[in-house]
């Protein structure tokens, strides 16, 4: 299994078809962009997080960062899943789960890893966390923390963070 990129180094660009429509990361140099990987449309913990991005889209705009959801169902199901909620995130498909992999966040059985990766202007990784269960996720207070304290082409240091830019801070909500 691929270890995916490490703090500091170049995100792996990639193109993905969504429910806003094509999406390339590296038209978004110059930008920040949040990656949200997770497991699939309409299940709990899924549903909970964008729900939780929905509720708090003024807070996340206000984030200057380009936030999308990744999983491996396709753009219907995406569509359906925005539209059953009422979702603001774009919601990116990777059916062949090749972004995943590039990623390290393809799983057996599981399919895509919860995992979040900040992408800093230079479209390096300045930010990551892996969620060994699936069962939190990276909350709109923590993506605040950890952008207001990222460094312009450098790693993100955060309250709880260990070197490599994963985290171990508090918990988010889960289930």
């Amino acid at each position: 299994m691929p270890r995916g990129p490490q703090v500091g180094e170049l995100a792996p660009d990639f193109e993905l078809q969504g429910t806003a429509g094509r999406f390339r990361l590296g038209d978004h140099r110059g930008r920040r962009v949040v990656l949200a990987f997770y497991p699939g449309d309409e299940t709990p913990v899924c549903t909970k997080q964008f729900c939780s991005y929905r509720d708090r889209s003024e807070d996340l705009s206000a984030l200057d960062a380009i936030v999308v959801g990744i999983s491996g169902q396709d753009v219907a199901s995406h569509e359906a899943f925005t539209a059953n909620h009422g979702l603001t995130v774009p919601l990116l498909a990777d059916p062949d789960k090749a972004v995943a992999r590039a990623y390290g966040v393809a799983r057996p059985v599981l399919g895509t890893q919860r995992a979040t990766f900040v992408i800093d202007e230079a479209g390096r990784v300045a930010w990551k966390k892996l969620h060994a269960l699936g069962l939190d996720f990276v909350s709109v207070d923590q993506l605040t923390q950890v952008l207001a304290n990222a460094r312009p082409g450098g790693e993100v240091r955060s309250a709880g963070a260990r070197p490599g830019g994963e985290t171990r801070g508090p918990r988010s909500p889960s289930t």
